[in-house]
């Protein structure tokens, strides 16, 4: 296999730069060219049926027939004359990756191209195959595609995409799209009813997702000559360089010019696609780097993401480039999340979580701030569970992305305010340079504004107008975190609104039973605030004393989705009912343990064919320069401490790879998925990855450089 590594790093030599040259110099001038978004609907719509389209899409109704059948007519013909020929619905299974089948506008027995409204809206493929969790049997195929119109149709490649919902033929959701848009929709009516108490002009509030999504990128030549990349996405082996990240010199740097040609490359088709992306830079590990857009409505951004790392991966590949999304790639480095910035603003243009100069709007926005962290408090183990992954699991508490614990972290400033308002007392804050927020209730202090540093070890931070989830993975598909935050603070807001309204029935003042609530809210939700080092030991224990979970594990943690309150919120919001929860429990395990499984038969693989052989051959070598120079009279002593030290090291691998077999096929004999996934967490990853992985890497030390099989993270991390 050793040529192979060096076959790869020869290419590397051999690559052409690749001339990427902008449509325009301004990217505004094809900024969503291939979607057919408002500019487009509104110059090939007649203004009737715009205006239909439009106020199905702001107030979450269906669009009628005779609507459908104008907007399929009309996108139609603005893809066939950018060359299109094909159509697809373009869903989100709960594989995690999107899907399509695609089928072509000609109709043979009309002997035209046509689209019908019914197919825009709805189509029927095939279910049997993609996860369902039990829902449906394999010889029960049907499963139904449905126009989501608040997504905008674009054009990717030589195909137009209509983004849409995926659902078993009895109703119950296959994708992670549907949930989203309920728990929007449940968020949009419990934050619009307290919006209108305190100011009747807002109709609806839309939750908005600005996402940074942090990768890798290596040489594609490397990447195929590492088996564990391309099979499990992650490296298994692999002894750290002499130089990582602890220089601190990648982070912010100059971007090298291959990868620069590649963002460049990236970012047009993004660009074209709708996508708003602004920002790019390297992140903290070398070969690692970040991209973000512009903030968005939650449905859209998500479906973005979904795109981009697709496009991501396609353009990579023109430049000769892989892009690896899994959450630690390589160990010793920092791992890839993707921050989640998310906030509410309404239909009058306020975000609700920004402070302002208005007394009205600061109540508004205190309600929202104290509530939202209420709800975090109430559902941190769901909050926990929808992002664990068997990806995550290595990057979470691993001293580089926040700890397993979920937390809130609001600054001192915010930290002082929310503490006196429980008191019920005054404090003074110095006045300097910055704005204030005046909030005109005697007991409540001004509040300073974007004073207060961000802290990166926080899981759930408020950053100034926003809150920045930093847990979420990579590799992760936003909808699943991004249903239960709007899930959750929709129930939060809920009990607000119903527990004031009952207040000022009872005949108290608006504002005294505001804060009232609030205080409770503050008092009882306290445990879950923390300005401190989320990566510190004193934490796990301060956090164990306020009552507050650490779970490590993903089949543990998803645990949580399970319990009956969960259930009883997903159902209260007519979200999910007990057969979908129950499906996606049974999935989210099932994804683990094959993703436990393939790593663990990868590094069998690796060990037994290619890292022990490696390592025999060259410890024949040594033998025979022990013989060598035991025949002329030298001293052979060093040579021979090597050559036992090689014969355990190999001796140790041997050993602990068939003992991970053995682990691994009793594990598959367990007959529930939480067994199965907890065995293969306990007595497979948990046992034996770890050793086997410190033998292969010694090895990789000893044995000559020349023969090692498997592609250096030295050669893969700064080799472009």
């Amino acid at each position: 296999m050793a040529h192979l590594r060096f076959s790869a790093l020869d290419k590397i030599q051999d690559r052409v730069k690749i001339n990427v040259v902008a449509p325009s110099q301004k990217i505004s001038d094809y900024f969503g060219a291939l979607t057919f978004g408002t500019g487009e609907m509104k110059a090939s719509l007649s203004p009737t049926i715009f205006n239909k389209v439009s106020f199905a899409i702001e107030n979450r109704k269906k669009i009628d027939e005779e609507t459908a059948e104008a907007v399929a007519a009309a996108v139609r013909v603005w893809a066939m004359n950018k060359g299109i020929t094909h159509f697809t619905h373009w869903f989100q299974p709960l594989t995690g990756a999107t899907a399509e089948k695609h089928d072509a506008f000609y109709d043979p027995q009309k002997g035209i191209e046509n689209l019908k409204g019914s197919e825009l809206v709805q189509q029927e493929p095939d279910a049997s195959s993609f996860p369902n969790g039990g829902i449906r049997s394999t010889f029960e195929a049907r499963g139904y595609t449905a126009w989501d119109p608040s997504s905008p149709i674009f054009i990717y490649g030589s195909t137009l995409c209509i983004p849409t919902i995926f659902v078993a033929f009895t109703g119950e959701a296959l994708d992670y799209k549907a949930p989203l848009l309920k728990a929007l929709d449940a968020v949009d009516k419990a934050a619009t009813k307290v919006c209108r108490i305190f100011d009747r002009n807002v109709s609806r509030v839309t939750a908005s997702l600005g996402w940074e999504q942090e990768y890798f990128v290596v040489d594609k030549a490397l990447y195929d000559a590492r088996p564990d990349l391309v099979l499990a996405g992650r490296t298994v082996f692999g002894h750290n360089p002499a130089r990582g990240q602890q220089l601190d010199d990648h982070y912010f740097g100059a971007i090298p010019t291959r990868i620069y040609d590649f963002m460049k490359d990236m970012e047009i088709h993004a660009h074209q696609v709708g996508i708003p992306l602004r920002t790019r830079h390297n992140e903290v590990a070398p070969s690692q780097f970040e991209a973000a857009p512009m903030f968005g409505p939650v449905n859209v951004a998500t479906d973005q993401n979904q795109l981009l790392k697709d496009l991501m991966n396609r353009v990579a590949d023109v430049h000769g480039l892989k892009v690896l999304f899994h959450e630690k790639p390589f160990a010793g480095l920092n791992g890839s999340g993707k921050h989640n910035n998310w906030s509410l603003v309404t239909d009058t243009g306020v975000n609700l979580y920004q402070p302002t100069s208005s007394a009205r709007e600061n109540l508004m926005f205190l309600v929202f701030l104290i509530s939202t962290i209420k709800a975090v408090y109430e559902h941190a183990d769901l909050l926990r569970a929808s992002i664990a992954s068997a990806g995550n699991d290595y990057r979470l508490g691993a001293n580089e992305a926040p700890p397993a614990i979920i937390s809130v972290f609001l600054g001192t400033t915010l930290s002082s305010v929310l503490d006196e308002l429980e008191k019920n007392g005054n404090i003074k804050i110095e006045k300097g340079d910055n704005l204030y927020m005046k909030l005109g209730i005697d007991q409540i202090p001004e509040i300073i504004l974007d004073n207060t540093d961000r802290n990166r070890t926080s899981p759930f931070a408020f950053t100034g107008n926003k809150f920045e989830f930093r847990a979420v993975g990579g590799d992760a598909n936003v909808s699943n975190p991004m249903t239960v935050l709007n899930l959750i603070v929709a129930d939060q807001l809920s009990d607000f609104h119903d527990q004031l309204v009952r207040r000022i029935d009872l005949g108290e003042e608006k504002r005294l039973a505001t804060i009232e609530i609030l205080r409770d809210y503050i008092k009882s939700s306290k445990n879950i605030r923390f300005e401190g080092d989320g990566y510190s030991s004193e934490w796990e224990k301060e956090a164990l004393k306020r009552g507050l979970s650490n779970v490590r594990d993903t089949p543990r943690a998803l645990d949580f989705l399970m319990t009956k309150s969960a259930k009883n919120l997903f159902k209260k919001h007519g979200v999910m009912n007990e057969i979908e929860i129950e499906a996606r429990h049974e999935i989210m395990l099932e994804n683990y343990i094959l993703k436990v499984q393939i790593e663990a038969r990868v590094m069998g693989d690796l060990a037994l064919n290619h890292i022990i052989p490696t390592s025999i051959i060259y410890q024949n070598k040594l033998i025979q320069n022990a013989n060598g120079l035991k025949g002329l009279g030298i001293d052979a002593s060093e040579i021979i401490e090597t050559i036992k030290e090689l014969s355990q090291y190999i001796s140790t691998v041997r050993k602990l790879t068939y003992e991970m077999i053995e682990a691994r096929k009793s594990a598959n004999l367990k007959e529930y998925a939480r067994d199965k996934a907890i065995s293969y967490c306990d007595e497979v990853k948990n046992t034996y990855f770890d050793q086997i992985r410190y033998a292969v890497d010694k090895l990789e030390l000893l044995v000559d450089d020349e023969d090692w099989p498997l592609v250096k993270y030295r050669e893969l991390l700064f080799l472009r």
